[in-house]
């Protein structure tokens, strides 16, 4: 059997052991994710307004939860997911008004989006911290 003819032991479509995602399908994915995420967070704040309209005891308990672990890694994930689906919504904006589609410039932005979003929540949850 020649060399041409041999069968080549291969994927026949890529697979994520070897098929690396680029940033800004990952960016895109995580717009989508945070606009669910900021959805989600709305039903949160109604959930959490009917329990304060309801009665202190309600109100409490819920409150208990927000200051549980797990309840502040749901309001952290809240915060960065907002304030990255503001940033890249403002991204967005640049790229319909013709800026910013050169490769580089689009993965520069898609970074100062990533650092502006995790420098924004820190602020926020320290300062959110300080007045409790």
């Amino acid at each position: 059997m020649s060399v041409a003819n041999r069968p080549v032991h291969r994927p026949l479509s890529p697979h994520l052991q070897v098929y690396r995602l680029p940033m800004l399908a990952i960016l895109s994915i995580l717009h989508r994710a945070t606009g669910i995420a900021l959805a989600v967070g709305a039903l949160y704040l109604a959930v959490w307004v009917m329990c304060a309209a309801a009665s202190p005891r309600t109100y409490a308990t819920f409150q208990g939860f927000n200051v549980s672990i797990l309840g502040r890694f749901v309001l952290a994930g809240w915060l960065f997911s907002a304030f990255f689906h503001l940033s890249n919504g403002i991204r967005h904006l640049f790229w319909d008004a013709g800026y910013g589609f050169e490769l580089k410039d689009a993965y520069r932005s898609g970074w100062i989006v990533v650092a502006v979003s995790a420098v924004a929540t820190a602020l926020s949850w320290i300062v959110g911290l300080r007045l409790i």
